[in-house]
């Protein structure tokens, strides 16, 4: 069987199974944004791979806004485990016939990142190859890390910030709107070509004991609550009116809410809050764009309820690789 008939998450499964054997200094492996490890203090562990025309096309994406993306989707990781990030290796793997100015560029926006998340670039590797490949692996601390499997019956499900914005930044890169776009729908460009990680906010919510599950918005919202669901083994029913949605990506799309859903990159956090907790995330609620989706279930499907209170069974539509 190819990989291509299996997808993402059945490659995923496999790979935690063969990998899966159980050591004393490893307390959490596959399965979560980050591996956390113990030795002096408990690591996080999380590592991302980039490849051109899979991941991002060449032409479409500034050097120095891809350097900062390929160190930041690795600290979105960290962000989701409520930890802070502290070292990073980058393995490169370039075309010899690319412009040595296009690598001090990219270096340039790593280091960038870098400096403003307090990581340190320790090493990592060069090769060559046809295609761009980036790989980058991050360390982090984490006093209270917070995993996928986490969420309860009756927990709330927030999210930060707003959703579909990188979707359809991509939409108008790919149109060619990369440059010059009308100032309404800027930030969705932006939103794709320069992601934040909320490491701030992860480490908030991680360190006063809010989040009892968490994990970024890489792959979209459909698919990334599904993991949490499937790690905690629950349900969940979110309201479609709910969904936070800027107005530069109701301006652009004629379905603003299948891209908030399905679109990915966006690298908000979403997390689950016992009813006990939910006042004191509430007050944080305004100043970190903090918006409440939906409940978790018993069970073990996720439901989208209209405004009319209608639900339907919400089915991952997100990225993913070895999608057949």
């Amino acid at each position: 069987m190819r990989l291509r008939h299996l997808g993402e998450r059945a490659v995923i499964e496999r790979l935690r199974r063969a990998f899966g054997e159980r050591r004393s200094d490893v307390l959490l492996g596959i399965g979560d944004d980050a591996a956390l490890v113990r030795g002096p203090r408990r690591l996080l562990l999380t590592t991302d791979i980039l490849v051109e025309d899979e991941d991002f096309i060449l032409a479409d994406h500034p050097p120095r806004l891809l350097g900062r993306k390929a160190l930041n989707v690795n600290l979105s990781d960290i962000a989701a485990m409520g930890g802070r990030p502290r070292h990073a290796l980058v393995g490169l793997a370039l075309p010899g016939d690319i412009e040595a100015a296009w690598l001090q560029r990219f270096s340039e926006g790593l280091r960038g990142a870098a400096r403003e998340a307090g990581v340190a670039l320790v090493g990592g590797d060069l090769s060559q190859a046809s295609k761009v490949m980036i790989a980058v692996t991050v360390t982090g601390e984490a006093k209270r890390p917070v995993r996928r499997a986490g969420a309860r019956p009756g927990d709330a499900v927030y999210v930060s910030g707003t959703l579909g914005d990188a979707a359809g930044g991509l939409r108008l890169v790919r149109k060619g709107g990369g440059r010059g776009v009308a100032k309404p729908v800027r930030p969705l460009v932006e939103a794709f070509l320069d992601p934040a990680p909320r490491l701030k906010l992860g480490s908030l919510l991680a360190g006063r004991g809010l989040a009892s599950a968490m994990i970024d918005l890489s792959d979209g919202l459909s698919v990334d609550l599904a993991h949490v669901c499937e790690e905690s083994g629950v349900g969940a029913e979110i309201e479609a009116g709910r969904i936070p949605i800027s107005e530069a990506l109701r301006r652009f799309a004629l379905d603003p809410l299948a891209l908030a859903l399905d679109g990915g990159e966006d690298f908000e956090l979403l997390f689950t809050v016992r009813p006990d907790r939910e006042a004191a995330v509430e007050a944080l609620a305004r100043r970190w764009k903090l918006t409440r989706i939906g409940r978790i279930t018993p069970g073990r499907r996720v439901y989208l309820a209209d405004v009319r209170g209608r639900r339907k069974v919400l089915r991952p539509g997100g990225f993913e690789h070895f999608a057949g």
